[in-house]
């Protein structure tokens, strides 16, 4: 029970972690480097929309005007986000069916694998949701290092990434202890014993003695 509650509270945080990530616009960053040490306004791209953080404290969002117009890897990063809170919701209905402290199932050994089966998706989540922040990530790093792309162009990683690695973390560990709550299977032996037909001594039928 100890190790059920610690890992859907883990996995659960990571669940509020995929919900900020996938909310936040901050996955980048304006870089300041060159002649934009000292900028006026901050540039923050995110999967739904774009923001811009001006020196004076306001500032404005901006939703991504049509899909079809996207990067590529925006739209993947988008498609498998939302797939790693589809996969939490699913992997949390389906703890909930075989966790001791619900009543759905009376089979101990049957909800013992559910809950199995909770945690393997819940580390699964963990990794489409590992997945499109790194490409993320690694599209950043290329692109600054890359002397062809503008200063003005170039980003750095923001907050939002750092977090999906985190939650994505969670939901690994998470899911892991989940899937080591099921306990190990026993193998009751019960003895049978035969009657012997016959005296092991002295060779005769049982039935001729009276």
């Amino acid at each position: 029970m100890a190790l059920q509650v610690l890992g859907i509270t883990l996995s659960m945080i990571g669940f509020a972690g995929t919900i900020i990530i996938c909310a936040l616009p901050m996955w980048k960053v304006t870089a300041f480097i060159g002649t934009n040490i000292v900028v006026a306004q901050v540039f923050w791209e995110g999967l739904w929309m774009t923001c811009v953080y001006e020196r004076i404290g306001q500032m404005q969002c901006k939703l991504y005007d049509a899909l079809l117009d996207l990067d590529p890897s925006l739209q993947a990063a988008r498609g498998l986000i939302v797939t790693t809170m589809a996969l939490d919701c699913l992997a949390f209905l389906i703890f909930l069916v075989g966790a001791d402290c619900t009543n759905c199932l009376s089979n101990p050994r049957a909800k013992a694998r559910i809950v199995v089966v909770s945690g393997i998706t819940f580390m699964l989540s963990a990794l489409t949701a590992v997945v499109p922040v790194s490409w993320t990530a690694d599209s950043i790093i290329r692109d600054f290092h890359n002397p062809i792309v503008h200063e003005a162009l170039k980003r750095e990683m923001g907050a939002a990434l750092y977090a999906g690695w985190v939650t994505a973390g969670f939901l690994f560990v998470g899911g892991a202890v989940l899937c080591t709550s099921c306990p190990p299977e026993r193998h009751n032996y019960s003895p049978r014993y035969t009657v012997s037909k016959t005296d092991t001594h002295s060779g005769y039928a049982i039935k001729n003695y009276v």
